[in-house]
């Protein structure tokens, strides 16, 4: 399977993290916690969705063959 993975890091330290196996945003900081809650409850969660299938799938489709 595919793992779509997109960091969000602020002076090298990653505050939020969108994982495709997850599905959903996870913050590792106290202001990260607070911005995945929002960004899953938002319009966020769908554009990383549309982005593993946009960018990922195909690509990785390609890829493997």
């Amino acid at each position: 399977g595919i793992e779509f993975i997109d960091s969000y890091v602020f002076n090298k330290v990653e505050n939020i993290r969108f994982n495709s196996t997850v599905g959903r945003y996870v913050g590792y900081t106290e202001l990260g916690v607070k911005n995945a809650e929002a960004w899953n409850k938002g319009p966020q969660l769908g554009q990383e969705q549309a982005e593993l299938e946009r960018v990922c799938k195909p690509n990785a489709a390609l890829e493997y063959r």
